[in-house]
Parts: C-alpha cells; structure tokens; sequence
C-alpha cells in the first residue's frame, strides 16, 4: 500500500530573483504571478491532503492581508491604464480601468464574507 506524505511542500531547489528572472527583460513583474500561484497552490494542496485545516488557512490569508495585496494588484493596474490613457475621456480605455477597478472591489469584498 502507498503511504501518502504529510509534508505540505518538498524544497527540491532554490533559484534567486536574479535567476528567476534571467531573461526575461520586457516582462516586468509578470515573472512574479507564478510564484504567486504556487503559494496559494501549496497552501490548497494543504487542505486537499487534509494537512491543514481551511478555517485556519482562510483565517490566515484575511490576517496576512491576501486580499488587500490581490486587490491593490487590480487598483495599481486600473491606475496604470489611466495614466497611460492619451485620452482619458476614451470609452474603451475607461472601461477596462473601470473592470479593473471593480475586480478589486469583488476581491475585497468576497474577503469579506468569509
């Protein structure tokens, strides 16, 4: 019988910023989105093996402020549209600001209900 392990994560190598990033000139931050991922990932894999509990692991994203950084993502995003906008009455332009805008506020308040 195979014995499932209890670990929540196995380190099998560790890259720098430098090393990450290493050719990648024109993406910008980008190249950060997927380590992002990974961690809420792990943290999933956690309560999918039953390693941690979800109640905690919620709790711990809410005190960690998760949610505020995932929103501020969106809000710096709607402000870069904006600024980078040549005309800033242009409908196309201001709604995708706006989408942006609004993806912060659903992340906040989904936040909010849990």
């Amino acid at each position: 019988m195979e014995q499932q392990s209890t670990a929540l994560a196995r380190i099998s190598s560790v890259e720098t910023a430098a090393e990450r990033t290493a050719g990648t000139t024109g993406k910008g931050l980008a190249v950060l989105a997927p380590a992002a991922a990974a961690a809420l990932n792990l943290l999933a894999d956690a309560v999918r093996r039953g390693g941690a509990d979800h109640d905690d692991i919620v709790q711990a994203l809410k005190a960690a402020g998760v949610h505020e950084a995932f929103a501020s993502v969106f809000d710096t995003a709607s402000e870069r549209v904006m600024e980078s906008a040549a005309d800033p009455y242009d409908f196309g332009e201001r709604l995708h600001a706006d989408n942006l805008a609004g993806a912060a506020g659903d992340v906040r308040r989904a936040f909010k209900w849990l």
